[in-house]
């Protein structure tokens, strides 16, 4: 135990302090004897306490407990921790009681396993999940050097790093140097690699542009520990276009293969070998991508087969590339879609299109900058039930027509099939598509919903559409449970719907199962047909009664879905709702008006031929409406979504409708314009970007190349690809025209870029930007071998030792500096000041008996007074309440006399009267009463 001042000079004052109390013990202290002599003590005490806070003072004691900090290598390049684990367990043999032993698992992250305690079981292991395709042992080491209870010199803490050293996120270094100036010693176990038989693409180049049919060659390059037969194959946009035999030497193989650039725009390409007896695949794959420019080239989507004729024919006249697919054949990978510069919908149902699609071609819109045009017909637009679908959210018209006309009220009960087969993504997306439903009615329609099993449930009966949040919550705690029978509960929705008031009634029935009883629906459906009721059916799965539903839609005059990908069920309702309304379909003849045509201004000049129908939308706030029918719908709309750039238009392109226009002799060159605007914008950036991979970081320079005089404060690099979400990364001017910015990234892929800005509140892409590759885990790349090396120089940086696998009790046994464990006594020596202060007040300030307080703290002093007293009467001298007490007592001995009686008043005069004489100066004046059993009184 020791003492120790942070401000010594403080003690200065007890000089002070040691005159002011020689001054007041000789003064007038306007207080005397005991008291004063207290006062004087308790001030002066409460000066010497605050004298000791002012300067510090605090006691300490010397520590030397060991502390330790195991940090262990999870990464991919470090072998099974197996035998790391028995080798701490066996140097935590060693430790002594009051020792404490951590443990910390690092890899792209580092995450405490055990806390820094005394304990240790044998049971302790590498439990977290860490990222193990990249090795940062910087933040395990900074993580473990936050764990020691002591910085700065003051710790006995070390830490025992066990990986083979192969470190390609951070620098360790760093960390051993911040470990050194707060006094912790670093130790480190060397972790020899595994020898394996491993072939490795090291490289993967080719040109980032190319001009389309231009060749180009591929450059692979592959590393290999040993000699081997393999193969190489090369995929574009995952489709295979080649594939070579390997004949590798251990080292490093150069192959060379030639390619030809077949199609325009962004395309992905996969390098992958295949080499007998390698032992490790993960580094058998490597990414590139490239973008080939040329004439553009077009998707034409078409809802029914052979309606693309007029496109197709404008087309053919521009040179414009094209292909022509069914709805069924659009693509599930993103890529593909970046292999075109443009999609056109023709009358494309939303049922047609599965919701995986929808979502991939609003990202390569979004983020690949590719075109998007969209045709109206029959089905298309609300028709095609694309409210509140990615589609909707890329073009710039909506298919909510809230307040434009007058729309007949609809009574609509949805019929949902809650069974156990419907439980998971089945019962979801039926109550997704419920929801969507009823946010397309309005106000005065009526809506509602009965889940069945093997009897009708009514969530929501049928009422006004008033409060809308609530019919959506209803809908939303649905569950799932039983068996199938339809009749009571399409039964029970006909009954109800007699009872509504709507102009059109209409029932839809979903359900993936059979039914328990198939009777008495003739009689449903006369019912039906009298009442002017209609019953669309869906069916879901090859497990549904789909001869039964068929019938049902047939006989109500409905329409019958079979849905085999659940997906689609939010489109097909809402195509139910707007074909029973009928409300967006326009079947009147016009000639479209003019609006705002921007670049467009000369394409229609010479007057417009007459449009007989249209598909009625909203126009979205920052759309551009071009043309327009007399009802202010939009004809012909655009905007720019993200990177790329949509159009609609609401009339057919067939004929049915635009018979005058698609006659037109300027139709094909107003068509190819609307499709040219939305191609990528490839050359339309000033700014080039690079980027550079390091570990899991990218970094981003972006320097501006144009001419533009003003630049934006900052950018946003918008990065996407195939295997992770969307991430936005700002870029910030560090000089002018230079723009930087990083962001992480956890797998390896190929990811686009996509660059956008703003002036002055305006913001705006800046074309399609570039890309960048990340390719497999540094943890896979054939190394030299050096770790070790870093690992024994990391160790002699900091002062510590290289420990060995054979002799794990090494690592407890290093002799503990110890270190002063400091003791704040600030707050206990303020509180006993607060406390002596205010027994200095009480001293200075009440007037209490103090002696007589004095002798009951001084039990001995009473005790010696008793033996001085005579048994009979009082001393001589003694004051006059000691006179009272020996009176009392000698009334209370005559009182209680030997016959347990009174003692009579001649006796207790006697016993009274010398005490009394004492206490009245000689004079018996006073009355006195003795409560005996007669209650007399006697005159002394």
């Amino acid at each position: 135990m020791g003492v120790q001042f942070e401000h010594p000079w403080f003690l200065l004052l007890m000089i002070a302090v040691v005159a002011f109390a020689v001054y007041a013990l000789r003064s007038d202290f306007r207080l005397s004897g005991g008291r004063r002599r207290w006062a004087i003590g308790l001030r002066m005490t409460v000066v010497i306490l605050l004298v000791l806070v002012m300067s510090g003072f605090h006691t300490f004691r010397m520590v030397y407990d060991k502390e330790l900090v195991f940090v262990v290598d999870r990464s991919a390049s470090m072998p099974e921790d197996g035998q790391t684990l028995s080798w701490m367990n066996a140097a935590a043999e060693g430790k002594s009681p009051r020792d404490r032993l951590a443990m910390v698992s690092t890899g792209l992250d580092a995450v405490v396993e055990k806390s820094l305690d005394s304990g240790w079981s044998a049971n302790t292991s590498s439990k977290t999940a860490v990222n193990s395709q990249y090795t940062n042992l910087e933040q395990g080491l900074q993580l473990a050097g936050s764990l020691f209870s002591g910085r700065g010199g003051q710790s006995n803490g070390r830490i025992v790093l066990i990986s083979d050293g192969e470190e390609n996120v951070g620098d360790m270094r760093f960390a051993a140097n911040l470990l050194k100036e707060w006094g912790i010693v670093l130790d480190v176990l060397p972790s020899e690699r595994q020898a394996v038989r491993d072939a490795a693409i090291h490289s993967f180049q080719m040109p980032d542009k190319l001009y389309q049919a231009e060749s180009f060659t591929f450059e692979v390059v592959v590393q290999s520990t040993f000699a081997g037969e393999g193969e190489l194959r090369l995929y574009e946009d995952n489709e295979e276009i080649g594939r070579t035999k390997l004949t590798l030497e251990r080292g490093e193989n150069r192959v060379a293969l030639q390619g030809l650039a077949r199609q325009t725009g962004m395309h992905r390409y996969r390098a992958e070998i295949f080499v007998s007896g390698d032992e490790q695949a993960a580094n058998n794959t490597s990414y590139a991508f490239t973008r080939v420019t040329g004439s553009p080239h077009v998707l034409i989507v078409e809802g029914q087969a052979n309606t693309s004729v007029n496109l197709v024919n404008a087309f053919k006249s521009s040179l414009i590339d094209h292909e022509v697919i069914a709805p069924g054949l659009l693509p599930l990978e993103l890529a593909k879609y970046a292999g075109y510069d443009s999609i056109v919908f023709n009358n494309v149902s939303g049922e047609q299109v599965g919701g995986k699609q929808m979502e991939l071609i609003e990202q390569a819109v979004r983020s690949y900058g590719i075109g998007f045009v969209m045709i109206g017909g029959e089905e298309s637009y609300g028709m095609g039930g694309y409210f509140k679908t990615p589609i909707e959210k890329l073009l710039p018209v909506s298919m909510e027509l809230e307040g434009k006309r007058e729309i007949p009220s609809l009574g609509l009960i949805l019929v949902i099939d809650r069974s156990g087969s419907m439980d998971g993504d089945k019962l979801k997306l039926a109550k997704e598509s419920a929801m969507r439903t009823v946010e397309l009615l309005r106000a005065k329609d009526t809506v509602g919903v009965v889940a069945f099993d093997d009897r009708p449930w009514w969530v929501v009966e049928p009422q006004v559409l008033k409060d809308k949040e609530h019919v959506l919550s209803q809908i939303n705690g649905i569950p799932s449970a039983g068996g199938t029978d339809i009749y009571p509960a399409v039964a029970d929705a006909t009954a109800k719907m007699l009872e509504v008031e709507a102009q059109r009634k209409h029932i839809i029935l979903l359900t993936d199962g059979q039914s328990a009883g198939n009777s008495g629906y003739n009689d449903l459906l006369k019912t039906m047909l009298d009442e002017k009721i209609t019953m669309s059916t869906v069916a879901v799965g090859e497990g549904a009664d789909v001869n039964l539903l068929q019938m049902l839609a047939d006989g109500a005059k409905g329409r019958y879905y079979y849905v085999q990908d659940a997906t689609t069920l939010p489109t097909i309702f809402s195509r139910e709702a707007a074909m029973v309304a009928r409300t967006y379909i326009v079947n009147k003849p016009f000639v479209p008006a003019l609006v705002q045509p921007g670049d467009w201004q000369s394409l229609f000049s010479g007057g417009l031929p007459q449009i007989n129908g249209y598909v009625a939308t909203t126009a979205k706030t920052t759309a551009q409406t071009v043309l327009t029918s007399p009802e202010s719908d939009p004809l012909l709309a655009r905007w720019q979504y993200g990177s790329g750039r949509s159009v609609a238009w609401t009339s057919d392109m067939t004929g049915k409708w635009s018979k005058d226009w698609v006659g037109w002799s300027h139709f094909a060159e107003v068509f190819t314009e609307m499709v040219k605007w939305t191609l990528p914008q490839f050359t339309a950036s000033d700014y080039a970007v690079n980027t550079s991979v390091e570990g899991n970081r990218v970094q981003f320079e972006v320097r501006a190349e144009g001419e533009a005089t003003t630049l934006p404060e900052k950018l946003e690099a918008v990065v996407s690809s195939e295997t992770a979400d969307e991430q936005r990364v700002t870029l910030v001017q560090s000089s002018p025209g230079i723009y930087t910015g990083a962001m992480e990234v956890r797998d390896p892929g190929t990811f686009l870029v996509q660059l956008q800005g703003g002036v002055d509140g305006e913001r705006q892409s800046y074309g399609a930007g570039s890309g960048f590759v990340v390719p497999y885990s540094p943890e896979y790349l054939l190394t030299s071998g050096n770790g070790q090396e870093k690992l024994s120089a990391l160790a002699e940086l900091s002062g510590g030792r290289v420990l060995s696998w054979d002799q794990p009790e090494q690592a407890l046994r290093y002799s503990a500096a110890g270190y002063a464990e400091p003791r704040d006594w600030e707050r206990p020596l303020l509180i006993a000041a607060l406390l002596l202060w205010l027994a200095d007040i009480a001293v200075r300030r009440m007037s209490l008996p103090w002696g007589r307080i004095a002798e009951h703290l001084r039990p001995w002093r009473r005790r010696a007074g008793a033996r001085a007293a005579a048994p009979s009467g009082v001393p001589p001298g003694a004051d006059a309440g000691l006179a009272r007490l020996a009176a009392r007592k000698s009334r209370a001995a005559a009182f209680y006399g030997a016959s347990g009686g009174c003692a009579g008043p001649t006796a207790w005069r006697q016993a009274a009267r010398p005490a009394l004489e004492q206490s009245s100066g000689g004079h018996l004046s006073r009355r006195c009463r003795c409560f005996w059993p007669q209650n007399r009184a006697i005159q002394l």
